[in-house]
């Protein structure tokens, strides 16, 4: 009897709990944004969407300087190619720059087979530069986007002129004391990822991106929104945690050690998403290496500190040399396979 009383007890705990769930899915959930309304309000003139593999249609701009080297920007997660635009507004007098929204990023959208590994981003950054008619050409990338420079350097050295690592994902991680990290169990949880995809207010989107900067100045209202509504972008929230649940990727310092080309790091002092010591293990395995550290700068030093970053790269791909700087081979961009927005 009493055995019986406890179990009913118990279904009714959890049948308050669930319905307690059901109310705060119903009060609190953030709907998706449609394509066709995300692409009015953030693409630009110079915005393309563009099949580069069956299947996938990413959003790439291809701008600047038409016969300048050409500088590929990759950026990072949870972000989208406009955190490159302080870099595009000073350097495309001088260069070709190629950006584009990873898959589950922006306004690309979700991928359909599925993979958001180091090595599937890779392999689209490799048909981004396919399509763009690139033999050889600058890469650099922030946080997640550098991991993957870094990876796709290590696996095709000789299309490699210089490689620029902004705050770069790839230095071994451990979760620490603390276990898994949050992201991975929420991930890998199926009813609270499925709450999680559905729930994302913009107060959220605000903290992180408050923990990710030390410059707050470019916490503009209109930088939070633009972070939380591509976020909404259908599809991309699940995407998200399929991509959080796929793990994170490290790269060795045998992979580093096939990099032959100049190498530029740099990094925010503050940064509290990967931290500066991070840019050591990169400088250590890196032979031709170079490393800037900005203080008063936390992870995303193109935003935060512009006019610095951006002159430091100049700086840089100048220091390449004629051979590097003009590689020979690389085409012009095809006429764009745009697809008009759904």
């Amino acid at each position: 009897m009493a055995a019986r009383r406890g179990l009913r007890i118990v279904a009714w705990v959890l049948a308050a709990l669930v319905a307690i769930a059901v109310v705060a899915w119903l009060v609190f959930r953030v709907p998706d944004i449609s394509v066709a309304t995300l692409r009015a309000k953030y693409a630009s003139p110079a915005s393309q969407f563009v099949e580069v593999m069956p299947d996938l249609t990413v959003h790439l701009r291809d701008e600047g300087k038409r016969n300048g080297v050409p500088l590929v920007l990759l950026h990072g997660s949870n972000a989208s190619l406009h955190t490159w635009e302080p870099w595009v507004a000073r350097l495309g007098d001088r260069y070709r720059i190629i950006s584009f929204d990873f898959p589950a990023h922006g306004l690309t959208g979700p991928a359909t087979d599925g993979q958001y590994t180091q090595a599937a981003y890779a392999k689209v950054l490799a048909a981004v530069v396919a399509n763009r008619g690139l033999s050889r050409f600058v890469v650099a990338g922030n946080s997640m986007g550098g991991g993957v420079a870094a990876r796709y350097a290590a696996d095709h050295p000789d299309r490699i002129a210089g490689l620029i690592l902004v705050d770069a994902s790839g230095a071994p991680y451990s979760a620490g004391e603390g276990g898994t990290p949050l992201a991975l169990r929420i991930a890998r949880a199926p009813v609270i990822r499925d709450i999680a995809s559905s729930i994302t207010p913009r107060s959220v989107i605000a903290a992180s991106f408050a923990g990710a900067v030390s410059n707050k100045a470019v916490m503009t209202p209109a930088m939070i929104d633009r972070y939380w509504e591509l976020l909404r972008y259908p599809g991309n929230r699940a995407a998200t945690l399929d991509r959080f649940a796929q793990g994170y990727s490290s790269v060795s310092p045998a992979d580093l050690a096939r990099i032959d080309a100049p190498v530029l790091i740099l990094w925010g002092r503050e940064d509290r998403f990967i931290p500066v010591a991070s840019a050591a293990y990169f400088a250590r395995n890196l032979r031709h290496s170079r490393t800037i550290i900005y203080d008063g700068v936390g992870h995303l030093p193109m935003e935060e500190a512009p006019d610095r970053s951006a002159a430091d790269v100049a700086v840089f791909i100048a220091s390449l040399g004629p051979d590097r700087q003009t590689p020979p081979g690389n085409a012009p961009s095809p006429a764009p396979s745009a697809r008009p927005a759904q």
